[in-house]
């Protein structure tokens, strides 16, 4: 099955927690703190494995979580970092975050990064100062990034098929190539797109065929927008028409109808180089008919093909592949170009919600949740750097009294001056 679009929810490991520890030997009554910090958690990362043709196995499982990594030990023994999670995805995936487009995947072995993993907990000894020779205090590991992306998988061809339902374009790619479409005498037999190869000479090119375009197809209507895409990344466009025309318009109708909706879907689509194939020559009357279509359609190279008895094919292949050595290659998106605005935000916000204060902030929520609440000594910094960051101010200006409750992160403490 086809599926060119999925979401998955991606969770990266988190850090492994630091350890509380003394070293105790014979002879040596005060060895002083040796607990180790703990690994890293796993990074998640994404890569473009032309082994893969479809999103379907994304859709089946859209969560993934990469392990946390291990506790450090005595001895200032550092945890063990948890490896890596890699996903695949095909060749032409487009990645987007928060609505923005985080990265277009064209190459074969391109990776990115897409969250990334907590650092380890420092042990007890990171602590030991001067002053304080014997901590007892560790951090937890932190947090691994969770986001949320988009997958939206766009064909790389060299060729893209294009036309009205029932022109005949699975026929052609059946003829050029060793692929194997389904084929009926009815339209939109062709529900999703098909890819076949040819080989002229000593070189072999991709044919994107997609599903019939109909009228309204930039907007939606016959699901023309979700194959529109496919289109969009291939070199040059074969506009295959039907000789006889479709739903009672002339081959000159529908040709103006499909090249106004590739104008309409995108720019860049409507400038792509295009040739036109007349197909079904075979049919009663097609001399007459393919007279008509050139009398009304100037400024393009017409082949007269027959996709059934193969007629014209071979002028066809030859014209197309001398097409293609003169246009460059741009399988990239569009993307607006327009100027991003960046709005300064604060370190941190207070917010009253139902009588609790509430903290947030990246900093602020990192050092709660790597926090140790069951030690004394943990809380204790933790309230010191929150005072020195500005958070208790920000809370007394809002208002705050001893006995309330303040929600920083997943951690909820009573106020108390």
């Amino acid at each position: 099955m086809f599926i060119d679009k999925a979401r998955i929810f991606v969770t990266a490991g988190s850090g492994g927690a630091g350890c509380v520890s003394f070293r105790r030997e014979k002879f040596i009554p005060m060895g002083g703190p040796d607990g180790g910090a703990g690994g890293r958690g796993g990074d998640v990362f994404l890569l473009a494995d032309p082994h893969y043709t479809t999103l379907l196995d994304l859709t089946y499982r859209p969560h993934h979580r990469a392990f946390s990594g291990s506790a450090g030990g005595s001895a200032n023994k550092y945890g063990k970092s948890a490896d890596d999670l890699t996903i695949k995805v095909p060749v032409g995936t487009v990645v987007y975050k928060d609505g923005e487009v985080l990265v277009d995947l064209t190459q074969a072995g391109q990776i990115i990064l897409v969250a990334k993993g907590g650092r380890g907990g420092r042990g007890n000894s990171a602590f030991k100062t001067s002053r304080n020779t014997a901590p007892r205090l560790a951090e937890k590991g932190e947090p691994g990034q969770t986001v949320t992306l988009d997958l939206e998988l766009k064909l790389i061809a060299d060729i893209g098929l294009a036309g009205f339902p029932n022109a005949g374009k699975s026929t052609f790619l059946s003829r050029i190539s060793a692929a194997r479409p389904k084929i009926a005498d009815y339209p939109f037999t062709t529900l999703s797109p098909n890819l076949g190869v040819i080989k002229f000479g000593d070189k072999s090119y991709v044919v994107a065929d997609i599903p019939g375009l109909i009228e309204g197809a930039h907007e939606g209507k016959g699901l023309g927008d979700e194959f529109l895409r496919h289109v969009q990344r291939t070199k040059i466009l074969i506009h295959i028409v039907d000789v006889s025309g479709f739903e009672n318009r002339t081959a000159c109708q529908n040709y103006k109808i499909v090249n106004g909706e590739l104008s309409k879907y995108s720019k860049t689509l409507a400038k792509k180089p295009m040739i036109v194939a007349v197909n079904k020559m075979d049919v009663t009357g097609a001399d007459s008919l393919l007279a008509a279509f050139k009398k009304r359609v100037k400024g393009r190279k017409i082949y007269p093909i027959s996709a059934v008895t193969g007629e014209g094919i071979k002028g066809l292949i030859a014209g197309t592949v001398k097409l293609l050595s003169s246009v460059k290659e741009e399988n990239g998106i569009e993307t607006d170009k327009g100027v991003k605005k960046y709005v300064y935000a604060p370190e941190f916000t207070v917010t009253v919600e139902d009588g609790v204060f509430v903290v947030r902030g990246e900093k602020a929520e990192t050092l709660a949740a790597m926090t140790d609440t069951s030690r004394e000594e943990a809380l204790l910094r933790f309230h010191n750097i929150l005072k020195k960051i500005g958070v208790d101010a920000a809370l007394r200006e809002k208002g705050i009294l001893p006995g309330d409750t303040v929600r920083i992160g997943l951690l909820e403490l009573v106020y108390e001056r």
